[in-house]
């Protein structure tokens, strides 16, 4: 049977799309005060031209990235019984990613949700795909968790750190395949990527801004663990937003000791400009693009 498209009223269509646009736009307010406050904190002076070179390329790179969480959430849709087009999924997941700068952390949600029910994707199929998103990356997360023994215990090794993670994920990707399906297993993958890339803007950056001392490259998985965790914090606590604070409240007690104070406060300022600054350039890069495919039930195709 062809596929059927899932039929919107117009008028609610075009309610839906300017709400999901609203909130993009609060969330752009939102992002250029933010980056203004971060701007104001920084030390010029301690910032080396190197430094710069590197925010900017991270940016773009952590920017780039973010096509990687919404081609996830495009497969979780899709193990929902919804077909969605790759330029629809990643239009809908970058306009709505700003607005998770705005306080209460959810408003990023509702812009999707607004968004997609305006391309045709069902209220319900959408609803689902936010839990399955939000428990995958939870549970994707925790599992960079193994990276970081190394820093609490000087005598774990850190290769046996990676081959757990290894492992780890390998048998939670089969339990996936198992109880879901390959969608899923998709959708976990491109996560992982997203969050191993993360962690390697973060780890760039401290050994960027460490003068005084040099980084061993053993110890890189397990900073990049910590600021996975960190990470994981900022996105569990409620009403931050964008995990703000937490993130680097985690960063300093997970890290004290491996990296001196100040050059870890000043690359947790610089990693949050990269962010910003990339979810920005996201949102400007797909705002242009025109999917015209509408969403398809997948199940009757």
């Amino acid at each position: 049977m062809p596929p059927t498209n899932v039929k919107t009223p117009p008028n609610l269509r075009q309610k839906l799309h300017w709400l999901g646009s609203g909130l993009a736009i609060a969330g752009i307010i939102f992002v250029i005060f933010r980056m203004r406050t971060y701007w104001l904190e920084l030390d010029f002076s301690e910032v080396i031209p190197l430094a710069w070179f590197s925010v900017g390329l991270l940016a773009v790179a952590y920017g780039a990235a973010n096509i990687l969480l919404a081609l996830a959430w495009r497969h979780l849709v899709s193990h929902l019984g919804t077909s969605v087009s790759r330029p629809r999924s990643i239009k809908i997941y970058g306009i709505s990613q700003l607005a998770k700068y705005l306080p209460g952390n959810i408003f990023h949600l509702a812009g999707r949700q607004a968004l997609g029910m305006a391309a045709g994707i069902p209220a319900g199929t959408l609803a689902k795909s936010t839990l399955w998103e939000l428990g995958l990356l939870v549970a994707t997360a925790t599992l960079f968790s193994s990276l970081v023994p190394p820093l609490l215990t000087p005598h774990f090794p850190e290769t046996l750190s990676v081959l757990i993670l290894l492992v780890s994920g390998w048998i939670f990707a089969w339990v996936l395949k198992r109880l879901g399906s390959q969608q899923v297993v998709t959708a976990f993958i491109y996560q992982a990527v997203f969050l191993g890339v993360s962690a390697g803007i973060f780890t760039a950056l401290i050994s960027v801004i460490s003068k005084n001392e040099i980084i061993p490259m053993t110890l890189w998985p397990s900073i990049g663990g910590a600021y996975i965790i960190a990470w994981l914090a900022g996105l569990v606590t409620p009403g931050a937003p964008a995990g703000v604070g937490i993130r680097e409240m985690v960063l300093l007690l997970l890290l004290k000791g491996t990296v001196q104070e100040a050059d870890l406060l000043m690359a947790t300022l610089l990693g949050r400009l990269v962010t910003v600054t990339g979810d920005l350039l996201f949102f400007l890069c797909v705002s242009p693009l025109q999917p015209h495919a509408t969403a398809t039930d997948s199940t009757n195709a």
